[in-house]
């Protein structure tokens, strides 16, 4: 029997407000009228299901095999985010490159390329696709 203390560690890359809760509690209210734990279990679904959905998708960017498609399959879900093929990049270059696990300068040479072969228009970190 593997006998494990449910502890997780979690460093965070910026200034953020950490919760800490006690799970038994989520199904418990304090009192019948309680707008935390009402407001908490109305929306804790769906912030796990939010979370898998990020997940997969980064599991899903990761299996792709080249640089090329990592990008392109990334604009294609900020895209799809954004309902339109301008976006900006929520984060930084370098931040990009180590979401999708490759080499920063790599990346920068395949934006070149994309942008050499006519795939996307880049100014900083806003991207215009010109496929789709």
């Amino acid at each position: 029997m593997v006998n494990t203390n449910n502890e997780l560690f979690v460093e965070a890359k910026k200034s953020c407000t950490v919760l800490f809760f006690i799970y038994d509690d989520l199904q418990t209210k304090c009192n019948p009228h309680c707008t935390f734990h009402t407001t908490l279990s109305n929306h804790l679904s769906t912030l796990f299901l939010d979370k898998v959905i990020e997940l997969n998708t980064r599991i899903e960017l990761l299996s792709k095999r080249t640089i090329r498609e990592k990008l392109l399959g990334y604009f294609n879900v900020v895209s799809s985010k954004n309902m339109g093929k301008t976006f900006q990049i929520p984060f930084s270059l370098t931040d990009l490159a180590d979401y999708l696990s490759i080499d920063r300068s790599a990346m920068m040479r395949e934006l070149k390329l994309l942008k050499e072969d006519g795939f996307i228009e880049k100014s900083g970190n806003r991207i215009r696709l010109l496929y789709k």
